[in-house]
Order: C-alpha cells, then sequence, then structure tokens
C-alpha cells in the first residue's frame, strides 16, 4: 500500500493507538471492501523496466491519466508521484520500483470491485499503449533485476531502502520486485476483528497456494511457485509473519498494539 496520509497529531501513549484501532468498528450496514491493485510496468519494445523520466515514462503516464480521469496530482518534492480522485473514491499510487496501484474505493460487493478493476485497467491501457507500456500481472518480476529496476523519486522510499537491508535478506526484494492485490475489510467490534484476523491467518497458506504466480526470477525459473512468498519470510521478522498470539485467549486490540510496539 503506497498511499499516504498526512496528520501531524502526535502520537503520545500506548492508549492513542488502541483507540486508533476501536475506533474502526462499524455497524453490518456499514461494511465495505477496499481493495488495493497493483500490476508491474513494462516497455513494449524490449520488455524493460519502465523508468520514472523520459517521454515514455511514469511521470509522463500519471500525467495522461491526470487529464484522463480529472484527479488530482499527489505531488512529492516536485514530482508526481501518484493521482486521487477529489471525492474520495480511489486514488493511484506508486511502489518503490514503479508498480502502479490502483487504491479502490470501498465497495458494496465483489462485484463492484470487478467492475472497478477492469475500469482501471481499460483505462491504464488507453492512456499506456500510446507511451509503448504494457503492464503485467505476477506477484514478482520476472525478468529485471533488483539493480536494473528503477527507483520512484519518493521521500517515504528512500528511508525505506536504508532500512529495510538491516533486517532481513529480501526487504529491498520485497519493496521493488514484488506486487499483490490485498483486500481490506471492516469489523463491527473487538470480537468481529478477533474473528475475522484469525480466519484470514489461518487461510493464507492456501490463498499463497491458490494464487502462486511468481515462479520466474533474473529471466530464469527460481524454483517456487511462489517467490513472492519466500521473499515474505526474509524481509523483517518483526513485522511480518503468522501471528500465533492471534489465536491465544485474550487476543484483542490492546494485544495487538503490545506486539506493534
Amino acid at each position: 500500500m503506497a498511499r499516504d496520509v498526512s496528520d501531524a497529531t502526535p502520537i503520545e501513549s500506548r492508549d492513542q493507538l488502541v483507540e486508533a484501532l476501536s475506533s474502526g468498528c462499524k455497524p453490518p450496514s456499514e461494511w465495505r471492501v477496499g481493495t488495493e491493485h497493483e500490476k508491474f510496468g513494462f516497455c513494449l519494445d524490449g520488455y524493460g523496466p519502465v523508468p520514472y523520466e523520459g517521454p515514455r515514462g511514469i511521470r509522463r503516464l500519471l500525467e495522461a491519466m491526470e487529464g484522463l480521469l480529472g484527479w488530482e496530482p499527489i505531488v512529492d518534492q516536485g514530482n508526481v508521484i501518484g493521482l486521487t480522485d477529489p471525492v474520495g473514491q480511489g486514488a493511484i499510487s506508486l511502489e518503490p520500483g514503479g508498480q502502479f496501484e490502483l487504491s479502490g474505493a470501498p465497495l458494496d460487493t465483489l462485484h463492484q470491485t470487478c467492475r472497478e478493476v477492469n475500469g482501471h485497467l481499460a483505462q491504464v491501457r488507453e492512456c499506456a499503449t500510446p507511451l509503448g507500456i504494457g503492464f503485467l500481472g505476477l506477484g514478482a518480476s520476472p525478468k529485471w533485476t533488483l539493480a536494473g529496476t528503477p527507483v520512484m523519486p519518493k521521500s517515504r522510499y528512500a528511508i525505506m531502502s536504508r532500512y529495510m537491508p538491516t533486517v532481513g535478506r529480501h526487504g529491498l526484494d520485497m519493496m521493488y520486485r514484488t506486487c499483490t492485490i490485498q483486500a481490506n475489510l471492516d469489523f463491527s467490534d473487538e470480537a468481529d476483528m478477533v474473528m475475522k484476523m484469525r480466519v484470514g491467518l489461518a487461510l493464507q497458506p492456501i490463498a499463497t497456494a491458490l494464487f502462486a504466480s511468481s515462479p520466474f526470477l533474473d529471466g530464469v525459473p527460481n524454483g517456487f511457485l511462489s517467490y513472492r512468498s519466500e521473499i515474505w519470510l526474509d524481509t523483517d521478522r518483526d513485522r511480518t509473519g503468522m501471528l500465533p498470539f492471534a489465536f491465544e485467549d485474550g487476543f484483542g486490540f490492546e494485544r495487538y498494539v503490545d506486539w506493534a510496539l
């Protein structure tokens, strides 16, 4: 997820973090599903990665999408690094290696999500094809080396690029060479959150197997069906992986905050 939300209010206590989680409780009538859809851009001529700058770069693609959609640009130190719907119904953002992401609107059904994603892909093709850019839906970039992957000019990513190698072997691979589709779910109360967290964790290995789509790396087979899942096994063990305590008695907002801290 690459979309930034700015709030300069200092977090001064553990209780504030617990309150931030509990404030997300909603009645079932207000439940929605929000998806984040990432894909790799590539140059149709030569199949290389798409740079940020240049007449056929990511910046030019964002400018074309801005003209098509009428969305507002998100600017970081003079660089356009995303677009946002002025009425809050979605955003387009960039992952560190130029992965193009739709942060979708909160929707009622999967059918609406399907229409949203297909409409977005059609809009992307309309703007990208004249620039000689195509898109690929895989879990890991199949051809380009880490060194050959372009770096997007986003301030936060420079900080992350320095930090990630200190906590795992594959942190930079995760940033620059993986894509995902992520679903965000609402919950009614703490007990409902616990139930959904447990179900999600328990089904994660099955989901990984069902949607495995990263068998290539650096232009050759890598020995995995989902190399993306292998990357996540050594990215940052303090913040990733399974959470056994989620299945223990007493799990809830406070226990999750204590783990995060």
